[in-house]
Formats: C-alpha cells, sequence, structure tokens
C-alpha cells in the first residue's frame, strides 16, 4: 500500500494525512479515457454486486484487467472495502497510476504546463505539438526503466495523459511495436491538468496495491473474503469490430478459455466473481461461445454503447455480458 502523504494544491491548501485514509465520496473518477470503460455501465453493474459487498462483508477487492479503472473507482467509493489490488498488463498505464498514487503534485506541475502552453496555440500548432509530443512519447519508451520508480516517472505520465486528452476520441491505442498511434483530435478547450479529480484519485488510491502483471498472478495473490471483477479486452463481435489494442500482447480465444479456467479456480475457492465481455450473439445469434466456456454460471446481457468507432453513427446500442459465479436473487 501507498504510505500517505502530504500535499500542496494550487491555492496552497494542505491535506490532512487522515482525509487519504478515507476514500468515501471523494468523487474520484476515470482520469483517462479508455477503451471499454465501465462508466455508463455503473448504475446497472451495482445491481450485480454480490450481496456480501453490499453488506459490508468483503474487505478486498481485485481488477486485473484495470484500464480506467471505472469500477474500481465505484467500489472504493461506495462500498466498505479496506484493500484494492489493481494489476494491468500496460506498464505505461501502471507508470501512470502509481505515479498519481504517490506523486501527485509532482505530476500536476507538469500537466499544468501542458494545459498552459497547449490552450494558447492555434490548431496548427496545436496539432504540430501533438505529433511532437508523440513521437517523443514513442521514443522515450526505450529510456524507460518500468520496473524502478524514479523521477523519469512524472513526465511519462504526464506525457501520456496529455495525449490521451488530445487524441482523436480520447482512445488509447499502439501498434504492434507498442508505439501510440492514435491521431490527434480537434478539441476546443480540453482539460488537460484536472487537478480536483486526481487529487481524489490519488486519495482513492491509498487503500490499493498497483502492479505490473498478468491475469494469471492473480492465482496465487487473492485471499479469502474477495471480489474479483475480471474485464479482459473484448472478444470481437465481428471481423471488423477487432479493436483490442490495448498493449502490444493479443489476447485470443485461447487466452479468453484460460481466463474462464481461472474464474471456475476463484469460484472453487469460494471468492465471489464478475466478469464481462462481448457479447458475440450480437453479430451472430448462434454464436454460443461464452454460453459455452462459463456454462453453470449466471450470465446477464446488458446494453452498452460503444463509442470507438470512428464513424459515430455506428456507436449504437449492443449487448455486453456479465458473468458471476453467485446468485441475483
Amino acid at each position: 500500500m501507498a504510505k500517505a502523504m502530504k500535499y500542496k494544491t494550487k491555492d496552497n491548501s494542505l491535506s490532512k494525512v487522515e482525509d487519504l485514509f478515507n476514500p468515501y465520496n471523494l468523487g474520484a473518477k476515470p482520469f483517462l479515457k479508455w477503451a471499454g470503460g465501465k462508466g455508463q455501465l455503473l448504475g446497472k453493474f451495482q445491481e450485480l454486486y454480490p450481496k456480501a459487498l453490499k453488506q459490508k462483508k468483503i474487505k478486498s477487492f481485485y481488477e486485473p484487467f484495470l484500464g480506467s479503472g471505472a469500477v474500481f473507482f465505484d467500489v472504493a467509493q461506495n462500498y466498505s472495502i479496506e484493500n484494492a489490488y489493481l494489476y494491468d498488463i500496460n506498464e505505461e498505464l501502471v507508470l501512470t497510476y502509481q505515479v498519481i498514487q504517490r506523486d501527485v503534485a509532482k505530476l500536476l506541475d507538469f500537466l499544468y504546463r501542458y494545459q498552459k502552453n497547449y490552450i494558447k496555440l492555434d490548431k496548427q500548432l496545436r496539432q504540430q505539438f501533438f505529433y511532437d509530443q508523440r513521437t517523443n512519447y514513442n521514443l522515450q519508451r526505450f529510456n524507460i526503466d518500468y520496473d524502478k520508480y524514479s523521477e523519469q516517472w512524472f513526465p511519462r505520465a504526464a506525457q501520456l495523459i496529455f495525449l490521451n486528452r488530445t487524441c482523436f476520441n480520447g482512445l488509447y491505442r499502439v501498434n504492434q511495436k507498442g508505439e501510440f498511434n492514435s491521431p490527434v483530435g480537434d478539441y476546443e478547450n480540453p482539460t488537460i491538468c484536472d487537478e480536483k479529480n486526481l487529487i481524489a484519485v490519488h486519495r482513492v488510491l491509498q487503500i490499493a496495491e498497483i502492479k505490473k502483471a498478468d491475469f494469471k498472478e492473480l492465482a496465487k495473490d487473492v485471499k479469502a473474503n474477495a471480489f474479483v471483477y475480471f474485464d479482459p479486452p473484448y472478444r470481437p463481435i465481428s471481423k471488423t469490430a477487432s479493436f483490442k489494442a490495448y498493449s502490444k500482447q493479443e489476447f485470443d480465444d485461447d487466452e479468453q478459455i484460460e481466463l474462464a479456467t481461472l474464474f471456475k479456480k476463484l469460484d472453487k475457492k469460494g471468492i465471489q466473481v464478475m466478469l464481462s465481455n462481448s457479447d458475440p450473439k450480437n453479430s451472430d445469434p448462434s454464436d454460443n461461445f461464452f454460453d459455452t466456456v462459463y456454462s453453470g454460471y449466471h450470465i446477464t446481457r446488458v446494453p452498452a454503447r460503444r463509442m470507438i468507432n470512428a464513424d459515430a453513427t455506428k456507436r449504437g446500442a449492443i449487448n455486453e455480458i456479465v458473468v458471476t459465479n453467485y446468485s441475483l436473487s
């Protein structure tokens, strides 16, 4: 867990150390836009959480595919968990979360400069600035030690947040070489330095252990009296809807089946587990992939609106599935 620390905001107000250990009702929300983010589904998810969580009997939360962290922020601020264990295979994402957790004030200094410098530019200069930053971001990844926390991490985290806030559709995307390749977006007044939210995120993250890890590591880490939420890269619902470029690693059907095997192992240990994924029946009613691999568990289909398609007219409502190993009645 992170050690509580004092920090100053731009108005020089000093936080109270004890507040860092009270994550409730801080209003923290995801600081990155991430493909597959669950913000729009939280109302429905709250109906699907285990009763033991709502009854304050669960004290530990695990999320092995962290992404934007929408479910973590919801659970941490609305339910009585004491510990959170947050994993992701994307080293840039993990780096940024750890910087916010440990040194939010230093991060804010970098973001404030980005905000100040970017806003005063005209459209053409903003585009040039974005692509210069993107090029630098991709080149500098070879100079970052992702395993050792250092001052190099502060500008790196700020650069990721800047690119996420100013790229097209706010979409984090990399190619097979691991290069960030989203094009520039067209925003009149993007919020690059969201000071209030980042401080709230910092405070909520004090209950968390954050690490770069594959989802398989959960098997040896998870403890009793826990709630696990899986949000893996979604299985494509069609040949043209195959976006899964959160990192350069693939997540194919074999990985989906391996995840289902872990789901079943956790179930046998008495761990409360919830998983979300795409519903292949959106495009092929006869596709029973998830119905088969999660046979015997509770599968709920919920409507969601996909927002990552470049064509806004194709961002319609489709079903996603939620699998639980506990009864919802």
